[in-house]
């Protein structure tokens, strides 16, 4: 557990949240003051400081920088990936770092728990892109795995149910809370329904489907899912046939067409699925043409260029 020594305010409490609503978010509320904090907020009105994530740790590396070494990785849920990083002003996770380093490099595979606080870049274009500052990570047992997966569910649902009933209703407190929205989600639901646009829940149900499934043991029961034109980034052309597509072709197609912009890990991962691979497949994929052609390359954690 991490102390609150030294904390000026008090701490906030750890959000449950699944990869891909954290990584949908794009509104960021700053705090005004030097200890106030600031809050990404979900398209389902949640406000999130500090977050309390779980899942198969995809990705780890130790880089070195000029102040000094730190650490990035990779947690997959069932909805997607959550990028975390260690930074060299945090020497005391280094040793943690390590180990966790030593054992994903041995290929073992590994579940973990991350607490950790938001942490929001903005791209040249205005693209906000999330992931978590780790300030605490320990690895877990399946169970205390599926323990998180039902928390996350259920805390997920009861946002989803209280943007439902925020439809109709006008943007005050008063409004909201005598349409039912929890008072504890008024304020980020407020903005978020300022910010967003209407968009499709549907995504957020099959997640939390899936998260109940694999809780109960049930996983393989679920089918994939397949990625709507609706969600498939604008540059990535639909899978023409059954057959599946070399993914190495499918990711060099997306770069050529993305005008130089930086284009997201998930991006090219999901138009990898979308055309028959295999997410082993796209996986190994990414990371042949970084590192062993070099035809791309990720000038930032997370998004790619190509190389030529």
């Amino acid at each position: 557990m991490i102390s609150n020594s030294g904390s000026r305010r008090s701490r906030q409490s750890a959000v449950r949240i699944f990869a891909q609503e954290y990584s949908e978010s794009s509104l960021i509320e700053r705090g005004l003051g030097e200890y106030d904090p600031s809050f990404v907020i979900t398209k389902l009105g949640a406000k999130v400081n500090r977050c309390l994530i779980c899942g198969g740790l995809e990705r780890m590396e130790r880089r070195d920088g000029d102040s000094g070494p730190f650490y990035r990785g990779q947690v997959r849920d069932p909805s997607g990936t959550h990028y975390f990083d260690v930074a060299p002003f945090q020497p005391e996770l280094h040793p943690d770092a390590e180990e966790l380093l030593a054992r994903f490099e041995t290929g073992d595979s590994i579940l973990v728990s991350i607490v950790g606080r938001q942490k929001s870049n903005e791209s040249e274009d205005g693209g906000i892109f999330t992931s978590i500052r780790a300030e605490s990570f320990t690895e877990i047992d399946m169970e205390s795995y599926k323990s998180w997966l039902v928390e996350a569910a259920d805390a997920t649902l009861r946002r989803l149910e209280a943007y439902a009933a925020s439809q109709g209703a006008e943007l005050t407190e008063e409004s909201l809370g005598g349409a039912g929205v929890p008072s504890d989600l008024v304020s980020g639901m407020i903005k978020s329904r300022e910010h967003y646009s209407e968009f499709d829940t549907e995504a957020y149900r099959v997640w939390i489907l899936k998260a109940f499934s694999r809780a109960l043991g049930r996983a393989e029961e679920l089918p994939e899912i397949s990625i709507s034109n609706d969600s498939r980034p604008a540059d990535v052309p639909p899978a023409e046939s059954a057959e599946s597509a070399d993914p190495r072709d499918v990711i060099l197609g997306i770069m050529s067409s993305s005008g130089g912009d930086l284009v997201e890990y998930e991006d090219l991962f999901s138009a990898c699925i979308s055309a028959g691979s295999s997410a082993e497949a796209a996986e190994d994929a990414i990371e042949h043409l970084r590192d062993v052609t070099m035809e791309i390359s990720e000038p930032k954690f997370g998004f790619f260029s190509s190389s030529s």
